[in-house]
């Protein structure tokens, strides 16, 4: 089974289009989205319309969990003052935007998405989130300490992990020996970002996970990721941010992925 996911969106609707495009010229089975369907530019309906439309299985972003309540926080952790104020001004901004059917539809969506499988005899267990099982905005990054990110998905009862928010794609193998001293492979891996990548790289960003008959915990190259790239017109995306209220960093941010 090929399965598709994407994540973080933000409102922008070129890259989904072009996101939608390109996963028609591959062969896959399934297609899920791990949220953050808005905020930071001027497309949050439209993007909400087209995956409503599709009836792609989404859970929900932190950004909206917060404009499916009309709150005025995204749950961001933004670091400096002008982050800050430029968050403010892209909340308050998607918030007047958004109408009321498409915030109903962000307001009940769930908080993650789990896959069962019984393969082998054995089960393994794929568990979909934004930002982890513990918290929709907490950040997973690559670096996190190994214990810890086999802590969170021993508690989530989680052999795979898919998870977004950061922006920034990664697969780590994690080997937790067990009590008889065998191997227990775990899988944690962030799927980058279709409409935001922060990673360096402009193109929009997904995943394709591969699962097949033999796929097991016990065998750590059974379990296959593709993390895909593609182009589609930044520049008309960053145009669409300076030539609304939102600012300028948004629309730079586009042009160079960071």
């Amino acid at each position: 089974m090929r399965i598709v996911l994407f994540s973080d969106i933000h409102a922008n609707l070129p890259a989904l289009k072009a996101f939608f495009e390109d996963i028609e010229t591959r062969e896959t089975d399934a297609i899920y989205c791990l949220g953050d369907l808005v905020g930071y530019n001027i497309w949050p309906n439209e993007v909400i319309d087209e995956i409503r439309k599709r009836g792609i299985p989404t859970i929900a972003g932190n950004y909206d969990f917060g404009i499916g309540r009309s709150s005025d926080d995204c749950g961001c952790a933004y670091k400096t003052d002008d982050e800050k104020e430029n968050g403010k001004v892209s909340i308050a901004f998607t918030n007047e935007i958004v109408k009321d059917e498409q915030r109903a539809y962000l307001r009940t969506l769930p908080s993650h998405i789990r896959l069962d499988f019984q393969l082998n005899d054995k089960p393994l267990s794929v568990l979909l989130v934004h930002g982890s099982p513990r918290k929709v905005n907490e950040y997973l990054f690559e670096d996190r300490e190994e214990k810890s990110m086999i802590r969170i998905m021993e508690q989530a009862n989680a052999d795979v992990m898919l998870f977004g928010h950061t922006h920034k794609p990664y697969h780590r193998i994690l080997d937790s020996v067990q009590t008889d001293g065998s191997d227990y492979f775990r899988h944690a891996i962030n799927i980058g970002s279709v409409g935001k990548p922060k990673d360096g790289n402009p193109r929009g960003g997904y995943v394709i996970l591969n699962i097949n008959q033999d796929t097991s915990v016990t065998d750590k190259k059974s379990i296959t990721v593709e993390f895909v790239r593609f182009e589609y017109d930044v520049e008309k995306a960053a145009k669409a941010v300076e030539d609304s209220i939102l600012p300028n960093a948004y629309a730079e941010s586009l042009r160079t992925g960071k």
